[in-house]
């Protein structure tokens, strides 16, 4: 069999209720609808946590994040997480006779506590199985905001050199900050986000010089799907593996022009509605040169939905007039212990090969690696060590998963789930987080909900199952105790 292409469409901080094919009210995605044609949707797909950075470290590891204890929201200068020597997804892909790019949010680190903005990177996305990179170094919201194109800052003026510090207080005299000059800014902020002013927007960091090399979020979205293209264009005679990793709809939202006001839900439905448009882009493309039938599409979030995630932008409003809910049916969101911190919308499409189905075999995103492993015959070896062989459930040609999905929430509260139990670990620290207003699931009591009945998570029923809780709670100690999972 000719080997697919795979292209691993990753949004951000989207969430189980945010697309109309998952029963979203007042959302329309109709190009993310469109891939079911030819796809399976999975309604028990998970993340490994309810945040960005360790829930992209398993996707690339196959590793859960609890084993690597720098897994945790990176600042925008920091060392790359992701050791050179470690096996990847892209790995996997370059043993199979692939060619790998990553295009789009890295938020992984970069270096080795020695980054020189301004001189080739070392220790970039090309040290850890792509062949090409295409990125921003954290997200939208943090400095440095410039692309980086491989090893290099791209359109950088070596007589505008780029410093960036992630003190507490800003170092550099000579730029405007939130603080200092508010009449600058076209965005306020709520909480944080008030360091360096980046295109009227107020950052995470500080950030001085490469004035060239500064991007315009209104000209992410086409950026980044034009890199997609070309790397498309440039590899279509060999099989290629593609982590395109979107960056909507994470905070700072501000969509391109054209689709200001698109959504009736605010900025954050306007950059779904972008996001939801890139995806009908990309797969046009792939049908004009002649590459869809042959290439696995896989649609999914890195963990569940904000709403006032440090802008004002009028995003609660929006949603209660539409009667929207982005976690779906789903308690809690990002950050959160709850399912709607990592329960996530998955979809995995292939023209030639599938048929429109629902599936409920629980998933991971952590099993990709195991299971694009065996379907291309490549032998794991020592790598991702909590991966599981699930293609034939990917593929829809078997309603059994894996039997069980562990994942974190942003404070590293466990929750395990075992057919339809989800039981939630006791943890320290608020109920709430009451700067982005999402229930968070810590309780000193344990929890148990029976997912059957449900999905809400309202019910919690561990006193009436102590041997239950008590067998769940064991599980995860083992796995936190052990070397491996698989």
């Amino acid at each position: 069999m000719k080997k697919p292409n795979v292209i691993l469409l990753l949004a951000d901080d989207l969430g189980y209720g945010d697309l109309s094919c998952y029963g979203g009210v007042g959302v329309s995605t109709p190009h993310i609808d469109a891939l079911l044609e030819h796809g399976i949707q999975f309604a028990d797909g998970y993340s490994t946590s309810a945040v960005c950075t360790p829930a992209r470290y398993s996707i690339l590891t196959g590793e859960y994040p609890f084993r690597n204890p720098n897994t945790r929201i990176l600042p925008g200068n920091a060392p790359c997480i992701i050791a050179k020597e470690k096996g990847t997804l892209p790995k996997i892909f370059q043993k199979a006779g692939y060619r790998t790019a990553a295009i789009g949010k890295w938020h992984l680190g970069l270096g080795n506590n020695d980054i020189d903005w301004n001189r080739e990177i070392s220790h970039t996305p090309n040290d850890v199985g792509f062949d090409y990179s295409y990125i921003f170094p954290a997200t939208n919201d943090r400095v440095p905001c410039v692309y980086l194109k491989n090893r290099l800052v791209e359109n950088l003026d070596p007589n505008d050199p780029i410093e960036v510090s992630y003190a507490a207080e800003c170092p550099f005299d000579d730029i405007p900050t939130s603080v200092r000059n508010p009449e600058m800014l076209r965005m306020v902020h709520s909480h944080g986000h008030d360091n360096s002013i980046v295109n009227g927007v107020g950052r995470i960091g500080f950030m001085r010089g490469g004035a060239k090399a500064v991007w315009k979020d209104e000209d992410l979205s086409e950026q980044f799907l034009s890199e997609a293209k070309k790397f498309i264009a440039e590899n279509k005679e060999q099989p290629f593996f593609m982590y395109y990793a979107l960056h909507q709809p994470h905070v700072p939202r501000v969509p391109n022009p054209k689709f200001v006001g698109a959504s009736g839900l605010g900025p954050r439905g306007d950059v779904i509605a972008e996001m939801d448009d890139c995806i009908g882009q990309l797969t046009a493309y792939l049908e004009e040169q002649g590459l869809l039938e042959d290439t696995i599409l896989i649609f999914s979030s890195d963990n569940g939905p904000v709403l006032d995630d440090g802008y004002l932008d009028n995003a609660e409003l929006c949603n209660r007039k539409m009667q929207h809910k982005p976690a779906g049916p789903l308690r809690g969101g990002k950050y959160s212990k709850f399912e709607g911190g990592a329960r996530i919308p998955l979809i995995l499409s292939w023209k030639s090969h599938l048929k429109p189905t629902v599936s409920h075999a629980l998933v991971s995103q952590v099993d990709f690696a195991a299971s694009f492993a065996a379907m291309l015959g490549v032998d794991l070896e020592d790598w991702a060590p909590d991966s599981r062989n699930v293609m034939d459930a990917f593929l829809g040609e078997t309603m059994e998963g894996r039997g069980e999905i562990f994942a974190e929430s942003v404070s590293k509260g466990y929750f395990l789930r075992q057919g339809k139990w989800t039981y939630m670990q006791p943890s320290d620290g608020p109920a709430r987080n009451y700067h982005t207003n999402t229930e968070l699931g810590n309780s000193h009591d344990p929890q148990l909900y029976n997912m059957a009945y449900d999905q809400g998570q309202r019910e919690n029923v561990a006193q009436l199952h102590p041997d239950l809780v008590e067998q769940m709670d064991a599980r995860i100690e083992e796995i936190l105790a052990s070397t491996h999972t698989r």
